[in-house]
């Protein structure tokens, strides 16, 4: 791992130095949840990327398979304000992703314009091996909460989850009461 070097840079000229804010008006920041946080992510997705590699794929790759396979139907259109990434970057890894067989495209119904996408057997197998791992890593650090406690994970979680420009995706996961996916099983 590199080393990482923090020093405090001379400010650009005709650039003011962007001065902290007072402690009264933000709490301080709060590194262990911050770093926590990094890390954790780090991990969780890690068990995944190492098992996509050897398919050639990267995160983008399980991010679309999985909300695909998920919300089976679901439009190019959801699916970028869900990813929140540009086309260009979701035309390329959907394309590897339907020529190689694990989703395939249909028109709507009502609107033949519209591409709903769908997860193939290849896919859905796909996405089950990745949610496995995944659900090894949860399962493992739920272990020693104890009653009540896993609740307080998923509280927390839709709590960090930015609510003013939902999606039609997180609107599903979160309902009009803040149920989870959990509930709806």
């Amino acid at each position: 791992m590199a080393d990482i070097n923090f020093t405090r840079s001379a400010p650009r000229s005709g650039v003011p130095e962007t001065e902290p804010a007072p402690a009264a008006e933000a709490a301080p920041p709060r590194w262990d949840l911050i770093e926590l946080l990094f890390f954790a992510y780090r991990d969780f997705v890690g068990d995944a990327d190492h098992a996509l590699e050897g398919f050639g794929f990267g995160r983008a790759h399980h991010r679309v398979v999985h909300f695909v396979h998920r919300y089976p139907g679901l439009t190019v259109a959801d699916l970028l304000d869900v990813l929140r990434i540009t086309k260009q970057s979701l035309g390329r890894v959907l394309k590897q992703l339907l020529d190689e067989g694990y989703l395939v495209q249909r028109a709507g119904d009502s609107d033949r314009r519209q591409r709903l996408l769908f997860s193939t057997a290849k896919g859905e197998a796909l996405v089950v091996k990745l949610a496995r791992l995944q659900t090894e890593r949860i399962n493992h650090a739920l272990a020693d909460l104890g009653p009540g406690e896993a609740d307080a994970v998923l509280r927390f979680l839709r709590a960090m989850i930015d609510r003013d420009d939902p999606d039609k995706v997180l609107e599903g996961l979160l309902g009009a009461n803040g149920a989870t996916a959990k509930d709806r099983r």
